[in-house]
């Protein structure tokens, strides 16, 4: 059984802990063979759409696709061709809105986004300038966490945004943005950014320009763990693309089995700061992850 696993760079840890997390549910599942296709340039449509026809020609084909959309709709005409070759699709981290899908593993970003705000604003004791930082303009997950992070402020009346750049979804996009912003705007009492590899940018930046800002991000990868731990980060919400790579290649090869799947899996928000990042405090290769049976146990659970 052959699984293709589209994740979305090489830049972020997230998606290499996602790749990590297709292939230790290969490894437990047994008889399955993971093979990763990743845009050389990040979040690149053009690319994605092209390594989806290279997965297409392989013989024998996948027998399903564990996907990721780099865009909205730019990748949509090459989703449609892997509908149109009966090839069944499980989404993660993006939803896949061209075509059906079998399942569709993720969590809410409104809701990661709402409350890793709440915890800085109450930090903060409900005043202060607060500075975003969003990842790329059409990404979905983005514009779900700038629509939380909004909603968020809009319930703290002394809390003032004091700007907001676009980091990418990079740490060195994130480091010169905010070096640049910090030039003509000051120091803001807070950093309130969208991912984790961007807030490790944003900490650069205020080190090299002698600042101090209370940062917060999403995503809970080793580096922001050791920033939580060493007091620079004050906490971080767990964005599990391990676990939801994990679950997604599982939903996979139980379909092809023959198994009922969950259409939607949603993992719940965790807040990660210095009191339980200890949690977390784990190479990816260590970090556990729950099955498909141990979830249904879960909600099974009184």
């Amino acid at each position: 059984m052959r699984l293709a696993v589209f994740t979305k760079n090489l830049t972020n840890p997230a998606y290499g802990a996602a790749r990590l997390g297709a292939e230790r549910a290969a490894a437990a599942l047994g008889g399955v063979e993971v093979l990763h296709f990743v845009p050389q340039t990040p979040d690149d449509p053009v690319q994605q759409s092209a390594l989806i026809a290279e997965a297409l020609a392989l013989q024998p084909r996948p027998d399903a696709f564990v996907l990721s959309p780099v865009h909205a709709t730019k990748v949509d005409p090459a989703i449609r061709r892997v509908a149109e070759a009966g090839i069944p699709m499980i989404g993660f981290v993006n939803p896949i809105d061209a075509a059906p899908s079998v399942s569709y593993v993720s969590s809410d970003d409104h809701a990661l986004a709402l409350g890793i705000a709440r915890h800085l604003f109450q930090h903060l004791q409900g005043a202060g300038r607060v500075l975003i930082v969003t990842g790329p303009e059409a990404s979905y997950t983005s514009n779900e966490r700038l629509r939380g992070f909004r909603d968020a402020v809009a319930a703290f009346p002394g809390i003032a945004v004091a700007g907001v750049i676009a980091g990418d979804y990079d740490r060195s996009v994130a480091r010169e943005r905010t070096s640049q912003w910090l030039q003509g705007h000051g120091g803001p009492d807070a950093c309130l950014v969208a991912n984790d590899i961007m807030a490790v940018g944003v900490l650069d930046a205020l080190d090299a320009a002698g600042r101090h800002a209370t940062v917060v991000g999403v995503n809970a990868i080793p580096q922001a763990i050791d920033a939580i731990a060493a007091g620079r980060m004050l906490a971080t919400a767990d964005f599990n693309a391990m676990q939801m790579a994990y679950l997604a290649a599982e939903c996979a090869v139980s379909h092809l089995r023959g198994e009922a799947v969950p259409e939607r899996i949603e993992l719940p928000v965790q807040i990660v700061d210095a009191r339980n990042c200890q949690q977390w405090n784990l190479p990816y290769e260590a970090r556990p992850v729950i099955t498909l049976d141990q979830l249904n146990d879960r909600r099974q659970a009184p």
